[in-house]
């Protein structure tokens, strides 16, 4: 996609704040500090647009990211919060749960992990959990850039083998340095907007 016009249109908690105009939505999904705002960043050509964040967690609310009025890339809240109570980890989760199971425009979700580790619990039961609920996934695995090349099928086996992705999900490698990947990550979301 030629990416010329982006807004940030809005951050919500609830389903009252949705965007409601009717554009396909992709969800990004992943730990804190995995690469979330870098992803964005490079598939909108722009360098510090999602902002990155030093501190996990950061990212608090659903952040609704308009791209040419054809497509929502919806930033949300990273899982495995290290620096937040009980209290409000239950709020992300309920707020993260009422997004993902009951909006309509969502076509899918980008679930990242990052490459130079093996997936977490938390990924795997975020890829679990979306399974259930058949919403067709993308895993990507970030900052491969860091990963030698003659270790990266080491690498695509062991996120295969612990996340057990079926058939019809798919995984990518992706590194913001580089943009590697980023061509494949767009393919997969213009697959799903018009589905």
């Amino acid at each position: 996609m030629q990416v010329n016009n982006v807004s940030m249109n809005l951050s919500a908690v609830s389903s009252k704040q949705y965007p409601d105009d009717g554009y396909p939505e992709i969800a990004l999904l992943g730990r804190s500090n995995v690469g979330k705002s870098s992803l964005i960043n490079t598939l909108i050509n722009r360098k510090s647009f999602a902002r990155t964040s030093s501190t996990p967690g950061k990212t608090q609310t659903l952040n609704f990211y308009n791209i040419e009025d054809q497509l929502y890339l919806v930033d949300v809240p990273g899982y495995g919060f290290a620096k937040v109570s009980k209290k409000q980890r239950e709020e992300f989760g309920a707020m993260i749960e009422e997004y993902l199971t009951t909006r309509k425009v969502l076509k899918g979700v980008i679930i990242l992990t990052d490459g130079r580790h093996a997936p977490s619990d938390d990924d795997v039961s975020m890829y679990q959990y979306v399974s259930y609920y058949h919403i067709p996934t993308l895993i990507v695995s970030t900052k491969m850039d860091k990963v030698k090349k003659n270790q990266w099928n080491k690498s695509s086996s062991q996120i295969l083998k612990t996340m057990q992705i079926n058939q019809t999900d798919d995984l990518q490698m992706f590194s913001a340095e580089t943009k590697y990947g980023k061509d494949q990550v767009w393919d997969w979301i213009e697959s799903k907007m018009s589905n």
